[in-house]
């Protein structure tokens, strides 16, 4: 009865991804949500014969994919994974049932998924991991998730069903960190040894206090949010040692980042492919992942100047000879790292936002009053304009008007084609800041107005 209940539910799922392809879409969770009909466990069966790593966290999870992936290929390993960013288990479902046979069996023998952290609670049970990775741990979509406690648990909920991998952790997160106490498994801590910027945004922390005791944290340095080199007066509590970590910081511009990393008493030259440093975090989780899957890591470190971008994330279009990056935003932490990015910008530049409050993007939005977008004003004639799009874009325009963002260069445009026009009618950069379904739109607009490929053929 299991074969036949397996059979039909990869049937299922693929035609059904098959039929929605065609008709132009990403069928990213219909078909995995229509096979678990059928089977409830099918992600069980088809992940027992698949070695695979499962990257989780609020922030980063889809570049240090990306990242581990590129490293896959430079090794010569024969793998799959959740490129379009489908991480809930309908997805990762789907992802797992079109690379496998009528009868389950998995056409790869290795792995690469991301995992959304309410998700990972069954995934990691059900998949069974050699390597996990927790990026951080940041206040994200309060309707969903709640405060991030409830998210710390769900990610140790997920991390007791994966009694057989190596866990790493981003040791400059408190949070995350903490998980450490808990686990039997073997832990690779992972971080970032030195400031990141030499100025940074404002921003609210949100974890200033001491998970043990509850006492308020000293910081040695910070390198952005609540991530750096913490420790508690009271009860001694402090970011562990981290036995893969940049050392240096020698360059950040707008196209890369140049670090060094230390790990097994060798120090890598790192160039990082992408700018701003959440990648610089997302760069020495991946050469975590590395370790822990047993890859060598002078093939990691080199994969990491060249691998492609996720969907959305820091991804980089030319059209028509004019630049176009667009950078996904979901929660203060994440887009404050962006504008620590941009404010070190020395050519002028337009900055576009677009604001959804759809399921997937969060329903609240009130996160945009703690983000610090009065440093975009301090930049002057840099700032040649600001355009607001998206369902909340009278929301985000009244944030930049209350930022002190001159009338005369903020704009509402809400029809994502007339966005586009507007953008290409300006001689400079622009920077698109769109929360998640914002970005799907926007995306596909440019991909049919102006032959971009669409996500899914990436």
């Amino acid at each position: 009865m299991k074969k036949i209940k397996v059979f039909f539910a990869v049937l299922a799922c693929k035609l059904a991804r098959t039929a929605i392809r065609l008709l132009g879409r990403g069928g990213t969770d219909f078909p995995g949500r229509l096979a678990l009909k059928i089977c409830p466990d099918l992600l069980g069966e088809l992940a027992k014969t698949v070695t695979t790593v499962i990257v989780t966290g609020t922030n980063g999870k889809t570049t240090t994919s990306r990242m581990i992936e590129q490293a896959f290929i430079d090794a010569g390993i024969s793998y799959f994974a959740n490129k379009t960013g489908a991480n809930l288990i309908s997805g990762i479902t789907a992802e797992f049932a079109v690379h496998s046979t009528a009868g389950g069996k998995c056409r790869f023998p290795y792995a690469v998924i991301e995992s959304d952290e309410a998700a990972f609670k069954q995934v990691g049970r059900l998949v069974n991991p050699k390597a996990v990775v927790v990026t951080n741990v940041f206040r994200d979509q309060l309707d969903r998730y709640g405060e991030v406690t409830h998210t710390l648990n769900n990610i140790r909920i997920g991390l007791q069903g994966c009694k057989n991998a190596v866990v790493c952790l981003n040791a400059d997160d408190s949070l995350s960190a903490s998980l450490a106490d808990e686990l039997p498994n073997q832990v690779l801590f992972y971080g970032v040894n030195v400031p990141i910027y030499k100025s940074r945004v404002e921003e609210v922390s949100d974890a200033p206090y001491c998970i043990r005791c509850k006492s308020e944290y000293v910081y040695d340095y910070v390198t952005y949010g609540h991530l750096g080199g913490y420790r508690c007066p009271k009860c001694g509590y402090a970011r562990p040692k981290p036995a893969i970590a940049v050392e240096e910081v020698r360059t950040s511009d707008t196209e890369h980042s140049e670090i060094v990393i230390s790990a097994n008493g060798k120090r890598y030259e790192t160039n990082v492919a992408l700018p701003g440093g959440y990648n610089i975090y997302n760069a020495v989780s991946a050469m975590a992942a590395g370790q822990a899957m047993g890859l060598d890591l002078d093939v990691v470190n080199k994969a990491l100047s060249q691998f492609d971008c996720g969907f959305g994330r820091m991804e980089k279009f030319d059209i028509q000879g004019h630049s176009l990056r667009m950078i996904l935003i979901k929660n203060p932490a994440g887009c404050n790292q962006v504008l620590n990015f941009l404010t070190a910008s020395t050519e002028p530049f337009l900055f576009v936002a677009c604001l959804n409050d759809r399921a997937f993007d969060g329903k609240d939005v009130s996160w945009i009053w703690d983000v610090d977008f009065e440093r975009l004003t301090e930049l002057g004639d840099l700032l040649s304009g600001v355009y607001v799009s998206g369902v909340r874009a009278d929301d985000m325009a009244t944030r930049f008007k209350y930022a002190g963002v001159p009338a005369e260069k903020l704009r509402v445009i809400k029809d994502y084609s007339e966005l586009c026009k507007a953008i290409l009618a300006q001689d400079r950069p622009a920077f698109i800041m769109p929360t998640y379904t914002a970005m799907l739109d926007l995306r596909a607009t440019i991909s049919k107005n102006y032959g971009v490929k669409q996500y899914w053929e990436k």
